[in-house]
């Protein structure tokens, strides 16, 4: 489950995707199996995909326990392909970014 609490160190990973007319659904599943492959590397915490209702993006909303975890698992994620292959379904825009607010209801 995303952790969204300011300070706590997590590193949470923004990619917002710019896809064709009718590519969302494709890289949903392809980010989703990515997820799961990422999910075995150390310091992984959550990874969450957002549908754009606009029919031309996809958020990829991830976050690990440390700017160390996320760059071991962008590495891990690079070597066995599977940042490649996502440039085929969308144009991808990555950040890293670190919550420093929330307000809650």
């Amino acid at each position: 489950m995303p952790v969204i609490k300011a300070n706590l160190g997590i590193v949470t990973q923004i990619n917002v995707f710019t896809v064709p007319e009718g590519g969302q659904q494709a890289l949903i599943e392809f980010l989703a199996e990515a997820a799961k492959f990422a999910s075995s590397v150390p310091g992984w915490i959550s990874a969450s995909v957002h549908r754009g209702r606009d029919g031309t993006r996809v958020v990829n909303y991830a976050q690990s326990e440390s700017l160390e975890a996320a760059e071991r698992i962008t590495c891990c994620l690079r070597e066995a392909g599977w940042l490649d292959r996502n440039r085929a379904l969308g144009q991808a825009h990555p950040g890293l970014y670190d919550v420093v607010f929330t307000l809650d209801r």
